[in-house]
């Protein structure tokens, strides 16, 4: 059987880590199927542990540091 994983749809505010509630940053697909959500610092401190049972891990921690967009640029 060969499994295919769909591209995930970028995390929002509505996606809370699933340690402490806050905004989560980081997607873990488990090899064993489901998903968990962890915020930038729980992503961090569990990172060896989750790589052993991830299949994938989507990390959208840059969008921490990100410059906001400007009006003149949502525009274009």
């Amino acid at each position: 059987m060969t499994t295919v994983l769909t591209p995930a749809s970028q995390l929002t505010a509505a996606d809370r880590c699933d340690r402490c509630g806050a905004q989560a940053y980081l997607r873990v697909v488990l090899l064993s199927g489901g998903e968990l959500l962890f915020c930038a610092h729980h992503g961090r401190k569990f990172e060896p542990e989750l790589k052993k049972i991830a299949a994938e891990i989507q990390d959208e921690t840059e969008r921490l540091t990100a410059a906001p967009a400007t009006a003149s640029e949502e525009e274009r």
